[in-house]
């Protein structure tokens, strides 16, 4: 299977200012998503909100040497706001059950490189496997 991140930008001021209602019907989209991965056969691997960007840091330089700046990397509108990582071997019908969740806003999806020869990226469950944190 091909490991899958979906990528999930928007616009956080809307978010702050949406009602109770309509974060619960997010929520409940959300939900609708991941029960479709299951029913359709993709495997969802990992996912989370994210916080506000404004609670983002940005770390430059190297091991030990860095430099660290508070606020969102990129100064738009938009923000990644979430992301899953699912497993599939139907790339066009994950597209389609993305749908879902695109908006006005859309959603990127984007294979993740494998690694070495050939084999899936490790996921949280291998690096536990291997004893690895």
């Amino acid at each position: 299977m091909t490991q899958y991140v979906i990528l999930l930008p928007g616009d956080e001021t809307g978010w702050q200012n949406a009602t109770p209602d309509q974060r619960a019907a997010m929520y409940d989209r959300h939900n609708r998503f991941m029960a479709l991965l299951e029913q359709r056969g993709h495997r969802m691997i990992g996912g989370a909100e994210l916080t506000h960007s404004s609670q983002a840091k940005v770390v430059r330089g190297e091991l030990d040497a860095v430099t660290v700046t508070d606020g969102p990397y990129a100064e738009t509108v938009e923000q990644l706001t979430g992301f899953y990582g699912v497993e599939s071997d139907d790339l066009q019908d994950l597209l389609k059950i993305c749908g879902l969740l695109a908006g006005e806003h859309g959603v990127e999806v984007r294979a993740a490189v494998p690694g070495p020869g050939g084999a899936p990226a490790p996921t949280e469950s291998h690096r536990a496997a291997a004893g690895v944190a």
